[in-house]
């Protein structure tokens, strides 16, 4: 790991003091994340409510810049002007290198068909058993760590040979037995465990962007 990836790690305990508590765990979702991303895996997301907006906000952050510049690699950019020479210099000038991760929070149709034909239980899980593959991993979103939905993803996970990372509160819930690596973030009541993870995943993001695009050392 750079150094500047252990320096985002610990300016994120400067800036949140109470989240000292949860600096390993966070450098060890960030090597695990990396070497995802590094292999060829991609990054799948689930939670309920608040945690479904960071779901959308988290896979945001990963499929375009979020702090520095992913222009397209030489390669790609001359497949570009051979291919399309009319249209490639502003292809190039805005599309960016991705770090592949689906919400699935985001099939609307998909998870109301599923809950009102099969069972809501189970509407994150066959997203999992579809896309999931191994060398994957999923991002378990849980304030709890109970939500059942979330728990049947990661069972589903487990048997796919997909990792699992967990981000819940203090007392880890059942997620935390079914994860590979867990982040108990230091509260116990639902908004702070929130607001909470917020600075913790824009960390995450940050590490996997500075290791995949970043120069400094």
């Amino acid at each position: 790991m750079r150094n500047t990836t252990r320096a985002i790690i610990s300016n994120l305990s400067r800036r949140y003091p109470a989240l000292k508590s949860c600096e390993s765990s966070v450098e060890a979702e960030a090597e695990v994340l990396l070497r995802c991303f590094t292999d060829g895996g991609k990054l799948l997301v689930c939670g309920n409510g608040g945690s479904a907006s960071d779901s959308e906000h988290i896979v945001g952050e990963l499929m375009k810049t979020f702090m520095l510049d992913r222009p397209l690699d030489t390669s790609m950019c001359e497949k570009l002007r051979t291919a399309y020479p009319e249209h490639a210099e502003k292809m190039i000038a805005n599309l960016q290198r991705a770090v592949p991760a689906i919400s699935l929070v985001s099939e609307t149709a998909l998870m109301t068909a599923y809950t009102n034909d099969n069972s809501a239980e189970m509407a994150f899980a066959q997203q999992v058993l579809s896309y999931g593959r191994p060398g994957d991993m999923l991002l378990a979103i849980t304030t709890s760590g109970n939500s059942v939905n979330v728990l049947n993803a990661a069972r589903i996970a487990r048997v796919t040979g997909v990792e699992v990372l967990g981000l819940t509160g203090e007392s880890g819930g059942k997620i935390k037995s079914l994860s590979d690596v867990c982040i108990c973030v230091p509260s116990s009541i639902t908004y702070q465990i929130q607001e909470y993870h917020l600075p913790i995943y824009h960390c995450l993001c940050a590490c996997v962007e500075n290791e995949l695009f970043g120069t400094d050392a």
